[in-house]
């Protein structure tokens, strides 16, 4: 089934190598939109990731208007999500910790009508599955939209329920994309990269260490920061996928896991693997 379909280890030479007079405008600048009250970490942690996989500039917005500054990665400018929605932005992840409440749902809408390309996480798509018009303005938007869904939040997005995603999950993939004109990873096991035209690939990285809270923010931030450095929306989905699963396998191997594996660990490792993959390719 998945004969020549895999993703390979050739993926991560598809970033291009840095020019001795680069500057942080050629790198993008990714916006995170989401941390509402009790669920700031997601939205940090996204941020945070971003940052990690070379976004140029990266903002943060929380729906929690008391946060100002995050301590532990003072280099993510955090503004409010009005400010947000009005910046200049190469690329928007909408959805850790956004929350489903009015205020949320006003958000997203207001994205969706943005020229960024878009990347829509968590409760982005559980207030998307439920509502017609964010249905359609997902399916008119002009830019990229990339969705990152784990089988409940597809389930959703589908109108069925999760046995009938995992049941055929190349299926339901190939569904999302059609139905929301977007480019989707169907999270889990052999994480399913999909595109319009039909094209899709299957993530052979990874291990249960990824099974663990915040590793999903973490993916939508580096998404985020591959596209900000303009990669093709199809191969930042395919080769953030990759880099998330080696990192986790990486960080097995040195003893770091599976059990206690944390998100915060995993963009960190991807930033090394990375790096390395471009040194060796120069």
């Amino acid at each position: 089934m998945y004969d020549g379909q895999l993703i390979d280890s050739t993926i991560l030479q598809t970033l291009p190598c840095r020019a001795t007079d680069s500057n942080k405008g050629n790198f993008g600048t990714a916006g995170l939109l989401g941390g509402a009250p009790g669920m700031v970490g997601a939205v940090l942690l996204a941020a945070r990731a971003a940052l990690h996989l070379g976004a140029g500039k990266v903002y943060a917005a929380s729906l929690d208007h008391r946060i100002a500054l995050d301590f532990g990665q003072p280099e993510i400018m955090l503004v409010t999500p009005a400010q947000l929605l009005t910046t200049p932005l190469t690329v928007m992840a909408v959805g850790p910790g956004l929350g489903q409440t009015d205020e949320a749902h006003r958000l997203l809408a207001a994205a969706l009508q943005s020229t960024a390309v878009l990347v829509l996480d968590a409760d982005a798509l559980n207030l998307l599955a439920a509502s017609p018009h964010l249905k359609s303005l997902t399916r008119n938007r002009s830019a990229p939209t990339l969705l990152t869904p784990h089988p409940g939040e597809a389930a959703r997005l589908l109108g069925c329920d999760v046995p009938a995603v995992q049941a055929d999950r190349t299926a339901a993939v190939l569904r999302l994309v059609e139905h929301y004109r977007a480019r989707v990873v169907l999270k889990g096991a052999n994480s399913i990269c999909a595109a319009p035209g039909g094209a899709w690939r299957v993530n052979p990285t990874g291990n249960p260490g990824l099974a663990s809270a915040g590793m999903g923010d973490a993916l939508t931030g580096m998404v985020a920061a591959l596209l900000a450095q303009q990669l093709e929306p199809f191969v930042a989905l395919q080769l953030a996928v990759y880099l998330h699963g080696a990192a986790a396998d990486s960080l097995l191997a040195s003893g770091a896991g599976p059990v206690g594996l944390s998100a915060s660990e995993v963009p960190v490792e991807a930033r090394r693997l990375l790096n390395q993959a471009g040194a060796l390719s120069q």
